[in-house]
């Protein structure tokens, strides 16, 4: 396989096989042939022979390693392994009883554990103060729940593999809804929630006309009334601090709500994926980059080559709802009924970059518009095909397609992509690319250095390209304040270069036609205003999305797209000294550990308090400059480490591996994240 190194350590970190020791077991095309006949075996159930699954393997197989579709990460893990839960996407609502509240944190254990992520509901909780008639006592609302749930993020980890992720969701209309806008403010809490608002045609009606809203406790049926402006200025101001809560357009999403009897009332972790309660979708993403072909000096686009992925991913994740192992029987008898798939695309940025169409422009509404039509037709014409042989979906005649013969009560979904983009070397999802050169920081803090591949090669062709320029990009990660032509800056916009109402339409186009969601990110700069964050949020609702999320650069202290400035660079003799800071989160503040080397050699570390001054500030540098004096001396960072880790204060902050018990042990942390990221080695102490 042809992969990237970032590819290699991805796969490595997180996806191919290891024994009991940590050993990896797999090379990336062993993990890919272990998915293929995993999937492909599922069709001895519908009387295929033992060619035909041999067959269909092979062409999983090559479709996975050719990297034209890659299935969601549990599926990449878990197929053909003992866990094999299959499913990334999952949902929960939260009733109001304390039982009812156990029984789903123990069933949000259980998919966190199997390598899902979950949305939960907690709509249905009484609210703050309100009356415990079994023991006389006073509720403590949705928020404090939230929190348990939280703790069980933290602690429960995904498959041996990454954390849980999590979103909870509270309708506008909830009489706490306002100390749920406010709640990730507090920076101490909700690390592993992200949080949305469930807004209601009726909350916008009211605050287009500036009037009150109902809020409404559905055990009492006691109603409060409160300005929906109110409302709103709180979601945007929160929004705009910390990048939470997102909105989900709940009504708009149930008007599309394949099945006629019951009521969505929740969503995924990212909000691409609206679900009932107990349901569970399997997701896959289409590579654009693959149905491009070069003719003469341009791009085209190969559609037949895009309708036979699209005919095959089909088939993939509809064998994959078979070959799973659900982590409850409730989420597998909720699952076989609709038989939900989420078929969608990665690499969109890059594809315009590569047919010269900018991001902000109409021909790029309109090509969004084409994909996305195309691929949920074609996507509907394959379930079709597979109806025929296998019959519809179990409650077809509980859906609008009651009568008509199909597989799947979903086909398409928008997914973000995130690791999987990072394998198949592209852009993630739709969204634009975050910076022409950056760094992005996922897997346990690794950091991604990325230059865009497309700009490489036009800057080259055109004969401006030059190791000065790229440094220069480097800096800012944008081109529109270089001296270049103008046909290439127009092309080659970022994330922050495009402005908000052009994110939105984006989203909106392929919305038009995707059966479930779209997940993307309204990337505002950090100068962005509260009012710019207002306005993308009401564009957003008028354009008929089904959510909005949106994140101002910079608004807490830890993001997973940055821009490489951060990571340092400096011209020693002949060689470059290469710097990499780690930031640590201690009880005294952020801590910046920065390792500089050459030839992978280290030679001194810095150690800088993020807010300077004082005896905290000089206690860490004096860290730094006994390490660099170790360094120099031909001392060796794991001696390092063992003298500091582990060293405790009165102030510890995280849990588990990541428990951070004073500066000096965060210094020491910092130091085994470089050995084991930077030089590939194992450290344990």
């Amino acid at each position: 396989m042809n992969l990237s190194e970032n590819a290699l350590i991805v796969l490595k970190k997180r996806y191919l096989k290891r024994d009991e020791n940590g050993n990896v077991l797999e090379k990336p095309e062993d993990m890919f042939l272990r998915v293929a006949k995993t999937i492909a075996e599922v069709d001895l159930m519908y009387n295929a022979s033992d060619g035909e699954v041999e067959k269909l393997s092979e062409d999983f197989y090559n479709m996975m390693i050719d990297l034209q579709f890659l299935p969601n990460t549990p599926t990449l893990i878990n197929a053909g392994r003992e866990l094999q839960q299959l499913s990334a996407c999952f949902s929960l609502v939260v009733n109001d009883s304390m039982e009812a509240i156990f029984d789903t944190l123990k069933s949000t254990a259980l998919i966190f554990k199997s390598g899902g992520g979950v949305g939960l509901t907690f709509s249905k909780l009484r609210p703050k103060g309100d009356l415990v008639s079994s023991t006389i006592g006073v509720s403590s609302g949705p928020v404090s729940f939230m929190e348990v749930f939280d703790k069980c993020v933290e602690i429960v980890k995904q498959g041996g593999v990454r954390r849980g992720a999590a979103l909870g969701l509270l309708r506008v209309d909830h009489p706490d809804i306002l100390e749920f806008i406010q709640c990730k403010k507090d920076t101490k809490k909700f690390h592993n929630f992200n949080i949305s608002v469930a807004v209601t045609d009726k909350f916008f009606e009211c605050l287009q006309k500036n009037e009150m809203f109902e809020l409404v406790n559905y055990r009492t049926n006691h109603v409060t009334q409160i300005s929906a402006k109110e409302i709103f200025d709180a979601i945007v101001d929160s929004a705009w601090s910390c990048g939470d809560p997102g909105l989900f357009f709940i009504d708009e999403v149930n008007r599309h709500n394949p099945i006629i009897n019951e009521r969505i009332e929740g969503v995924n972790p990212c909000g691409e994926q609206p679900l009932l309660p107990f349901e569970s979708c399997n997701l896959g993403s289409i590579n654009l980059l693959k149905i491009l072909e070069k003719e003469e000096d341009r791009y085209i686009i190969n559609w037949e080559k895009f309708k036979n992925i699209i005919h095959k991913s089909v088939h993939f994740l509809d064998n994959v709802i078979d070959a799973n192992k659900y982590p409850l029987k409730e989420i597998e008898i909720k699952t076989k009924q609709n038989r939900k798939i989420g078929l969608g695309i990665m690499g969109f940025a890059q594809f315009l970059f590569a047919l010269q169409i900018p991001y902000n422009s109409e021909e790029a509404i309109q090509i969004s518009r084409k994909i996305s039509e195309f691929l949920t037709t074609e996507a509907m014409n394959a379930s079709r095909c597979l109806a025929e042989v296998r019959g519809s979906f179990s409650n077809i005649d509980n859906s609008i397609y009651k009568g008509q013969c199909l597989r799947n009560a979903t086909v398409t979904t928008i997914a973000p992509t995130g690791t999987l983009s990072m394998i198949a070397e592209c852009s993630s999802g739709i969204e634009p690319v975050f910076a022409l050169c950056y760094k992005k920081t996922v897997l346990d803090n690794t950091p991604f250095i990325y230059q865009d591949t497309f700009l490489v090669d036009t800057l080259k062709n055109r004969g401006l390209y030059s190791t000065d320029l790229m440094q220069d990009i480097e800096k800012t990660g944008s081109i529109q304040k270089m001296n270049l032509p103008e046909d290439i800056k127009r092309v080659f916009v970022t994330s922050h270069d495009i402005s908000y109402d052009w994110h939105v339409k984006i989203q909106a186009a392929f919305q038009e036609h995707i059966h479930n969601a779209v997940s993307k990110t309204i990337n505002f700069p950090n100068d962005a205003t509260r009012e710019d964050i207002r306005e993308a949020y009401l564009l957003a609702y008028r354009l008929k999305c089904k959510g909005i999320t949106v994140f101002r650069d910079g608004c807490i202290d830890e993001q997973v797209l940055t821009k490489v400035v951060d990571t340092k660079k400096q011209f020693v003799r002949d060689n470059y000294l290469y710097g990499v800071t780690f930031k640590k989160k201690t009880g005294c503040g952020s801590l910046y550990v920065t390792i500089n080397s050459v030839d992978k050699k280290p030679l001194e570390v810095f150690v800088t308090a993020g807010k300077a001054g004082g005896c905290f500030s000089s206690q860490t540098e004096a860290i730094g400059r006994l390490i660099s004096g170790w360094l120099r001396e031909g001392g060796q960072l794991e001696e390092i480490i063992k003298q500091l880790k582990g060293i405790k204060c009165n102030s510890i902050v995280g849990f588990g591996s990541s428990q951070i018990s004073s500066c000096a042990d965060a210094v020491a942390h910092a130091l085994m994240e470089y050995l084991n990221i930077t030089l590939d080695k194992k450290v344990e102490v």
